[in-house]
């Protein structure tokens, strides 16, 4: 039962417009951004809503690590393919400009696959990959990020959580979106745990000394120090599949930093040799593939959806109320929240008051 009050969808994106600009966003970079933090929590994945709106985006800016207005440049083009710099600007703003492209090339032949460097935090990966999904098309898209995951056998933060996300269309009412990070959990989500007041599960976390940790203010502080590590999905050692997961981190740093002859792992910590605040020049790849090329738009839904429906269908374990595929949840949250608004917690409310009375915006939120 949801007992943080909520505030209206149109007066959150109203208000973090009106402060991205304060913070000298364009206002059209600005709608995009708001839209993609506010597409998380209208997808119940909090950990990248506007929970992170002040410690990642404001916050980077005034600390210098985000430029507010983003400079692209094309490095080079194809009829399919294409490589951007995002000149340390927002990574969303790049990365909505890559996929307007992608789907017009992929329109014309088919498939079509890009690569941003030098960027910063892109929001959920899923957003990027939907827009492919809403133009009838396959989406595909994975970054890197500053370390915080081992290599199986290891307790050093190594990589990013490295998200590999696919979207694609179905006959129903929802998509197929599978958008999650390659490592058990991620920063986000212990960043939640954080300003909840939780503590984050056992054995996501690896100490150097093999053990585990559970305080979540406390990895946080360690793991910037280089101190604790997550694990990549299937935790530690081999056993129960960590190498799995390990392996697809390691494709997805390779693409995002390969693709666009970009930095990757340590130099992404977002730290320069004496410690001090330094861009983070993330990449980011996107592919993006036409059905419409293959057996058609109308089979692949149809093919899709009964794939999911049957998989739903299917015998379900001893006490289970139902099975569920990927993206399905998130239209069930959307569903639950879409006449409500987004859910906000004590600390966000605080964040939320000082903007406002920080730059006199007139807003009255509703939980005042």
């Amino acid at each position: 039962m949801e007992t943080r009050p909520y505030v209206p969808w149109d007066m959150m994106n109203s208000f973090m417009i009106d402060v991205f600009k304060k913070y000298g966003v364009p206002e059209e970079d600005a709608k995009i951004c708001a839209d993609v933090l506010l597409e998380s929590d209208r997808r119940g994945i909090e950990s990248h809503g506007c929970n992170r709106f002040k410690p990642i985006y404001l916050d980077r800016i005034e600390n210098g690590t985000l430029l507010p207005v983003t400079k692209i440049d094309i490095l080079k083009e194809t009829p399919t393919t294409v490589v951007m710099d995002a000149n340390n600007g927002m990574g969303m703003v790049a990365s909505h400009k890559m996929m307007e492209i992608l789907i017009e090339k992929a329109k014309v032949y088919g498939m079509a696959g890009g690569a941003i460097c030098n960027s910063t935090h892109y929001g959920i990966a899923g957003y990027w990959t939907t827009m492919a999904e809403k133009a009838g098309m396959i989406g595909i898209s994975g970054t890197n990020a500053r370390p915080s995951v081992a290599p199986t056998f290891g307790v050093e933060p190594m990589m990013g959580t490295n998200p590999l996300t696919f979207t694609m269309p179905t006959d129903e009412e929802f998509p197929f979106n599978f958008d999650c990070a390659t490592s058990i959990v991620q920063n986000g989500k212990i960043e939640f745990y954080e300003r909840s007041g939780k503590e984050t599960p056992a054995n996501l976390v690896i100490t150097k000394d093999g053990g585990t940790m559970t305080d979540s203010h406390n990895i946080l502080k360690e793991m910037r120090a280089g101190n604790c590590a997550l694990l990549s999905i299937g935790g530690a050692g081999e056993e129960t599949g960590g190498y799995k997961g390990y392996g697809f981190t390691t494709i997805v740093e390779i693409l995002s930093a390969a693709l666009c002859g970009g930095p990757y792992m340590k130099a992404l910590s977002g730290k320069d040799e004496n410690g001090n605040n330094a861009m983070y020049h993330l990449g980011h790849f996107f592919f993006v593939i036409n059905p419409e090329f293959f057996m058609g738009l109308d089979t692949f839904k149809a093919t899709s959806g009964g794939i999911l429906r049957d998989l739903r269908n299917s015998e379900k374990a001893p006490g289970a109320e139902r099975i569920y595929t990927a993206g399905e949840k998130e239209y069930l949250s959307w569903c639950d929240r879409k006449d409500k608004g987004v859910p906000v917690g004590a600390s966000i409310q605080k964040e939320l008051i000082e903007l406002r009375n920080r730059f006199s915006l007139d807003y009255t939120f509703p939980f005042e």
